[in-house]
């Protein structure tokens, strides 16, 4: 079967040729691809890879899908995969899969082979190109978003998983009309990966601080102003740390870890979430181990997040909420900056099925400016 050649940014997809076995042996055996390829055999060995070449991709190009080698443009050597597959062509649709070897990562290798098959599958007559990816798969995000997909939302159960459950799908799509320039997110990454004023650093929320995470959402007066104040399980709490920066990239919240900066201790928490970019207005909340309080830590991390949220982004307003019985998260916003504007009644859910009152700070991009010509003057 004659395989059509794809150009693209740095590499050329070709037909899978026996000469790639070695390098695909490699690849699928990697953790790190094939913990989101749950159909893959393991051990994947040199007669899969056979298999693969010889019946496999055959098979996919007769279906009306295809599998392409990602190589390189000079030594031809294997670099990735990428593919179509579940075409729908009736509605005009498919979808495509990619992955990177691990020699080969890092390189943008897979951004140009998802443009590269996107192009080609728009001018085989496709009006909607989709491209799923699991949750934790924040690398396959990036990848989508920097080939000008789009976030749609989330496919419940859509994969099954090695253990006989299922996994939930994150939906990237790209139309024939939308440009293949890289999508603008909302939330950008932090400059260098954290935010510090050399007393207080923060970082992102990730897997690995799930059990500091537990242990703040578990203290009582941290769970009686939470919203709603109840305690949160175990999963719960998990999934929060692996999806963080999915939501992160998806311009919904970012999630950070206050960390002391002299020690690097994880000492509380602090989230901006992006409930209303059409009105450029977002609210942040916080909390402390009760070991790390008084110390002045989620006042300065207030500004630093408020810092960054109005010169990295469109925001120009933050908003925070407290309870009206909680001093202390109230000296924190005004010292922080913030103006106290509204008295709302039952606004939120209480305890034991009661409503409570909330009271409401803002914080505007002018005033962050007016205290900083005033620190400069």
């Amino acid at each position: 079967m004659k395989v059509p050649t794809i150009t693209g940014d740095g590499v050329r997809l070709r037909g899978l040729t026996k000469g790639d076995v070695d390098d695909l042996l490699v690849a699928y055996n990697d953790w790190d691809l094939r913990r989101f390829l749950p159909p893959l055999p393991i051990p994947f060995t040199r007669g899969h890879a056979e298999d693969y070449v010889e019946d496999v991709v055959p098979r996919m190009f007769a279906a009306g899908g295809g599998f392409w080698a990602v190589a390189d443009p000079v030594t031809d050597r294997l670099l990735g995969g990428a593919g179509i597959d579940r075409v729908a062509p009736e509605r005009g649709q498919a979808e495509i899969g990619y992955w990177t070897a691990p020699h080969a990562r890092g390189r943008g290798v897979a951004t140009a082979a998802v443009r590269a098959l996107t192009g080609h599958a728009v001018e085989a007559g496709f009006a909607r190109v989709e491209l799923l990816t699991h949750w934790e798969n924040t690398i396959s995000q990036r990848v989508a978003l920097a080939a000008g997909f789009t976030r749609e939302g989330v496919r419940r159960s859509a994969l099954p998983d090695r253990d006989g459950g299922r996994d939930d799908l994150v939906v990237f799509t790209r139309l024939a009309d939308d440009p293949p320039e890289p999508v603008e997110r909302l939330l950008p990454d932090l400059p260098g990966g954290e935010l510090s004023d050399g007393v207080v650093t923060l970082r992102p929320l990730l897997p690995e601080h799930l059990d500091f995470h537990a242990d703040l959402n578990n203290q009582p007066d941290v769970v009686a102003t939470s919203v709603p104040p109840v305690p949160k399980s175990r999963r719960e709490m998990e999934l929060r740390c692996d999806r963080s920066q999915a939501h992160w990239l998806a311009g919904e919240r970012a999630d950070m870890v206050i960390l002391d900066a002299a020690t690097g201790t994880p000492a509380g928490e602090i989230g901006l979430y992006y409930l209303e970019p059409p009105l450029a207005q977002a609210m942040i909340g916080y909390s402390m181990l009760p070991a790390w309080r008084g110390r002045g830590f989620p006042t300065r991390a207030a500004q630093l997040i408020a810092l960054w949220a109005f010169a990295e982004t469109g925001i120009a307003r933050l908003i925070a909420g407290v309870l009206p019985t909680n001093l202390g998260s109230q000296r924190v916003l005004e010292k922080a900056g913030f103006q106290r504007e509204a008295y709302m009644r039952s606004r939120l859910p209480g305890p034991d099925g009661r409503r409570s009152d909330d009271l409401q700070y803002a914080l505007i991009a002018e005033d962050t400016l007016a205290q900083l010509s005033g620190v400069k003057g």
